[in-house]
C-alpha cells in the first residue's frame, strides 16, 4: 500500500511543526510520498514565507531588499536548527538572490518557499528530493497539461520508493517556472497520487476535516465524516476553502479518496472525500458555503419565452464583453443573470447598451451587493421539502430570497440574498438542518 500525504503552510511554520509532521509521517509506513507547502503563520501576527517572497522579489532593485531576504533566510534556518540538520541552503539563497535581481518572474518566487521547505523535509526525513518542475508540465500558454504530467510524474518516481516534492508549481517545456493559484499544493498531490494510483491521499492541515460550514460564522460548526467529489467540488466552488477545488480532478479520475486530516490531532479520523458512498449522512444537507460581492441584471419583455435565441443573444453580450455568468433562473417573461459584481463594474455600461441593442427589453434593473449560498447534500435527494424548509428557516430569519435556483441531480440548492443577510442567512440553514434536525 502507498499513500501520498500533503502538508499544509500551517503543517510546516517551525521546527515543532516540523516534528509532528515527521512523526506522523513515521508512524506509518505507507506514508512514501510527502508534499510540502511553503512555511506559514507561526502565529496571527506573522507573515507567511510565500508573502515575504513576493515582497523580496518585488523589492529586488530597493534599499529593503537585503533585509527581506535576510528575514526569509532566517524562518528557514530557525527550522534547520531546531530539526538540528547539518543542511545548508546558502547555494540555493545565491541563486535566488542573482534569479530575483534578474527579475526572472513572480512565480519563481513565489515556488521558492515550497522548494525550500522541500529540501528541509527531504533532509530530515530521509527521502529524496524530486524538484516538480522535472514532472509538473505546463504548455506555452500557462494552462496545466494533465496527460504529459501524469506520463512523467509516473516514470520519474517508478523506481523512487520515497520522495519529497514540493508543491503548488511546476514547469513549461523552457523550463520557466509556473505556479498553480494560491492554495495549489493541493493539486500537487493530487496530481502525484492519481499518476502513481496510491490507494490513498491524505491532505494535512490545521483543522480536523471539512466543516459542515464556516467556523467564522458558526462557533465550532459539526465535522463531516464523508463527502462524495461531487459535494465537496460544489462547495469548495461556493467558498469553502478546506481543500482547493482543483485538487479534486486528477485522484477523481483514478477513484482515489482523500483523507483531510489535522497535524495537530493526527488520532482523529477527519474527513473521506469519495467517489461514492452507501454511508447515510447524518443531515439531510452536508454542508452550507457561500460567497457574497454579486450583482443581478433582471430583464423583462413581453412573450420572451416565445423569442427563438433570446437567451443566447443576451448571454452573447456578456461573452462579448469577457463577463462570466454564475445562474440565470428565469420565468415566461423574465431573466435575471448573477454575476460576480467586481467583473461586471467596469463594463457594467456596456452591458446594458448590448442587451437593449440585442434584445430590445421592455424594462431593465441591476442590483447589487448579493450573496450567493450553496446548500449542497447527497441526501436531499430522498428527502422532500428540502427547499421549504431553507424558505421557511429564512423567512423566520428575517432574510429575503433574491433567488433561488436547484439543479436537476437536486445535489444542491442556490439561494441569494443581500450582503448584509449573509451571515444570519447561514446561522438560519444551519440551525434548521443541523441544530434542531426538524
Amino acid at each position: 500500500m502507498k499513500k501520498v500525504v500533503k502538508f499544509g503552510g500551517s503543517s510546516l511554520a517551525s521546527a515543532e511543526q516540523f516534528k509532528k509532521v515527521g512523526a506522523i509521517i513515521r508512524a506509518d509506513g505507507t506514508r512514501r510520498y510527502v508534499v510540502p507547502s511553503a512555511p506559514g503563520k507561526r502565529f496571527s501576527e506573522d507573515t507567511k514565507v510565500t508573502d515575504l517572497l513576493y515582497a523580496c522579489y518585488r523589492a529586488a532593485n530597493e534599499e529593503i531588499f537585503q533585509k527581506v531576504l535576510a528575514e526569509i533566510k532566517s524562518r528557514y534556518q530557525e527550522i534547520i536548527d531546531g530539526l538540528e540538520l547539518s543542511l545548508s541552503l546558502e547555494e540555493d539563497f545565491k541563486i535566488l538572490e542573482e534569479n530575483f535581481k534578474r527579475q526572472i518572474g513572480e512565480e519563481y518566487a513565489a515556488s521558492r518557499g515550497e522548494y525550500l521547505n522541500g529540501k528541509i523535509m527531504a533532509a530530515y526525513l530521509g527521502f529524496t528530493f524530486i524538484d516538480p518542475a522535472e514532472m509538473i508540465r505546463f504548455d506555452g500558454n500557462g494552462q496545466f497539461d494533465a496527460e504529459i504530467t501524469e506520463a512523467l510524474v509516473a516514470k520519474r518516481l517508478k523506481d523512487v520508493t520515497e520522495a519529497v516534492v514540493p508543491g503548488f508549481y511546476g514547469a513549461k517545456e523552457n523550463g520557466e517556472i509556473k505556479t498553480f493559484s494560491r492554495g495549489g499544493s493541493d493539486i500537487t498531490g493530487s496530481i502525484i497520487a492519481g499518476a502513481l494510483d496510491v490507494e490513498l491521499y491524505e491532505n494535512w492541515t490545521d483543522v480536523s476535516g471539512v466543516m459542515v460550514t464556516d467556523p467564522r460564522i458558526i462557533n465550532n460548526p459539526k465535522s463531516i465524516d464523508t463527502i462524495t467529489y461531487r459535494e465537496l467540488r460544489e462547495l469548495s466552488y461556493m467558498g469553502a476553502t478546506v481543500l482547493h477545488e482543483d485538487a479534486i480532478f486528477p485522484v477523481r479520475k483514478a477513484g482515489i479518496p482523500i483523507n483531510i486530516k489535522n497535524t495537530n490531532a493526527p488520532e482523529e479520523d477527519g474527513t473521506m472525500i469519495v467517489e461514492d458512498t452507501c454511508k447515510k449522512p447524518p443531515y439531510t444537507i452536508t454542508g452550507i458555503a457561500g460567497k457574497k460581492g454579486f450583482c443581478s441584471l433582471f430583464i423583462e419583455k413581453s412573450m420572451m419565452n416565445s423569442e427563438i435565441g433570446f437567451g443566447r443573444k443576451v448571454l452573447q453580450v456578456l461573452e462579448e464583453q469577457g463577463i462570466s455568468f454564475e445562474h440565470v433562473p428565469s420565468g415566461i417573461d423574465t431573466m435575471t443573470i448573477f454575476i460576480h459584481q467586481d467583473e461586471f463594474a467596469e463594463k457594467e455600461q456596456q452591458v446594458i447598451a448590448g442587451i437593449h441593442r440585442a434584445v430590445n427589453p421592455d424594462y431593465m434593473e441591476l442590483e447589487t451587493d448579493l450573496s450567493l449560498i450553496a446548500v449542497v447534500g447527497r441526501g436531499m435527494r430522498s428527502n422532500r421539502g428540502t427547499a421549504a424548509r431553507i424558505f421557511a428557516a429564512l423567512a423566520h430569519a428575517n432574510v429575503n430570497v433574491r433567488m433561488i435556483d436547484q439543479g436537476s441531480s437536486e445535489l444542491n440548492v442556490i439561494v441569494g440574498v443581500k450582503d448584509e443577510d449573509f451571515e444570519p442567512a447561514i446561522k438560519a440553514i444551519y440551525d434548521i438542518f443541523v441544530e434542531t434536525q426538524v
